[in-house]
């Protein structure tokens, strides 16, 4: 049989799984070992084949826990009565085959046991959610992984990474770590060995060369961006990784590519700048933009002159030499392939956006950001007109910026401060306390008294406006981490000074996700 799942093949692994007693043996010592009463507990067991499926059930009732298979050739009642069964405890688990991916609502399982491989984030978290229902008498949910020796090129990372949203690199640093920023209440446990094996294995990725990167674009053909990362299972840091660009890939691979302008290097050294754009209106000005007929700035509306300005300022963030914002596009149209790249780029972030953008609301509305997508420093302080070609953005560091064009106080929030890149000095506390109030520090110099701090305190009075932008990290595997844009803010209380403890009302709740990692921060 030469019928393939993912790159796994199917008939290799029946025969590596099927009659394993050594591995069927530890399945059953481990579960023993995590479970205090297998024989009250609830389990879902994800399996390679139905004869593997059907030699677990076997094994377990064998060890006198009831159990059951279940696959695509069960017919629907006997599907049904097998779950009325788990439900009621008739059972205590079920070994399926491609069944319970997505779809299943048993509240009540209570174990999931990942028996089968999958290099698919959507499929491991389809199978991990399973299990991650509340329901009344279900304390927790245990869930044990017996996956990843199999094959050396089988990938923790992007197993890892599905879980807890980290960064390739800052996975590593997490495992080594303990995973210190989980949720309260969920811990991944692993111990020495099981550590030490994920740990080199998350490290093979991240010493993925360049030509062996080239070699494998090369392999899977004329392929678009897009398609190539779906088809080799790669993701964007493969690509741009250490100022790596797409374009450079295929012509080390021997692959068309766009003429070369004056100053391809060093703007192909900036694509990485583009990976985060998440919401449809820049992507499509963008685009618009890089086009060879795109239009003149001065055609522009004024919201769509911001956005020139912020494409421009994240290629050249610490360049101010051209004599207008009209010359700067101009420039950038003379390099054809660094404009299909951007455009490829941006295209390719916008499908993969994971939040709904929202208007920054009254008084802002002229400004294209969004609530809840993502920006580099430069595109911020362009559309809230902070960088000028005269003030550029790249020599802005601090966590704050007046910016009087827009009237509009923007706060740019680095979550997690370590002594490496702050000084004890700026390790403000800053962090959410719901996902509608953020706790956030000025600067040690601002006084209650100061104009700063009294527009933090006074803003609607005033009529300014205070704007949050937060990142985890100050950098990711790409370079310099984007910031979330949680929108506009207002005063709620506060605390001392120099610095002054503020705790600010977000006007839309912060996503999900953001306030996890957030919230952990304090």
């Amino acid at each position: 049989m030469e019928w393939k799942r993912g790159r796994y093949d199917v008939t290799g692994l029946e025969r590596v799984y099927t009659g394993n007693d050594a591995r069927a043996a530890k399945v059953l010592n481990e579960l023993r070992a995590k479970v205090t009463d297998v024989g009250s507990m609830r389990a879902l067991g994800f399996c390679v084949s139905i004869p593997h499926a059907e030699y677990m059930a076997r094994v377990f009732r064998e060890a006198g826990i009831k159990a059951l298979a279940v696959s695509g050739n069960s017919s629907p009642g006997e599907r049904e009565r097998a779950i009325a069964a788990l439900r009621a405890r008739e059972v205590n688990a079920l070994f399926a085959v491609d069944l319970f991916n997505e779809g299943l609502d048993i509240p009540e399982v209570d174990t999931v046991l990942f028996l089968r491989p999958t290099d698919s984030a959507t499929v491991f978290l389809q199978q991990l959610g399973r299990g991650l229902r509340r329901a009344p008498g279900k304390a927790v949910l245990t869930v044990l992984d017996f996956i990843g020796q199999h094959r050396k090129e089988f990938r923790f990372d992007t197993r890892y990474r599905a879980l807890t949203g980290a960064t390739r690199r800052g996975l590593q640093r997490q495992i080594e770590q303990g995973f210190p920023f989980l949720p309260a209440g969920s811990q991944v446990v692993l111990d020495r060995v099981a550590q030490q094996i994920v740990l080199d294995n998350v490290r093979t990725q991240l010493r993925f060369t360049r030509t062996q990167l080239a070699n494998d674009v090369r392999s899977h053909g004329d392929l678009p961006l897009a398609a190539y990362l779906d088809a080799a299972d790669r993701e964007l840091v493969d690509v741009y990784r250490g100022g790596g660009s797409w374009t450079g890939l295929r012509r080390d691979a021997g692959l068309p590519v766009p003429p070369a302008g004056p100053d391809d290097g060093p703007l192909l050294r900036r694509m990485s700048a583009f990976t985060h754009v998440d919401d449809p209106e820049r992507a499509e000005v963008y685009r618009r933009l890089v086009a060879a007929d795109g239009p003149d700035y001065e055609e522009l509306t004024e919201r769509h002159q911001r956005l020139a300005r912020m494409l421009l300022f994240t290629l050249w963030p610490k360049r101010g030499g051209f004599p207008s914002y009209r010359a700067g596009l101009e420039h950038l149209r003379r390099h054809p392939a660094v404009c299909a790249e951007i455009d490829e780029l941006v295209a390719l972030g916008l499908d993969r956006a994971r939040h709904v953008p929202a208007s920054l609301g009254e008084g802002l509305q002229h400004v294209p950001l969004a609530a809840h997508s993502r920006y580099r420093r430069e595109e911020i302080l362009a559309a809230l007109g902070y960088a000028t070609l005269r003030r550029v953005p790249g020599n802005h560091v601090s966590g704050v910026a007046w910016c009087e064009d827009t009237n509009t106080d923007a706060l740019l929030i680095n979550l997690r401060k370590s002594e490496k890149d702050f000084s004890p000095t700026t390790m403000y506390r800053d962090y959410a306390i719901s996902p509608e109030l953020f706790h956030w520090e000025s600067q040690n110099a601002t006084s209650l008294d100061s104009p700063t701090g009294r527009r933090y305190l006074q803003h609607r009075a005033q009529g300014s406006h205070v704007v949050l932008f937060v990142r985890d990290t100050k950098t990711d595997d790409l370079g310099a981490a984007p910031f979330v844009c949680l929108g506009p803010a207002s005063y709620v209380e506060h605390r001392g000074e120099r610095p002054i403890a503020i705790t600010w009302r977000l006007h839309r709740p912060m996503p999900a996700d953001t306030f996890s990692v957030a919230s952990v921060a304090g």
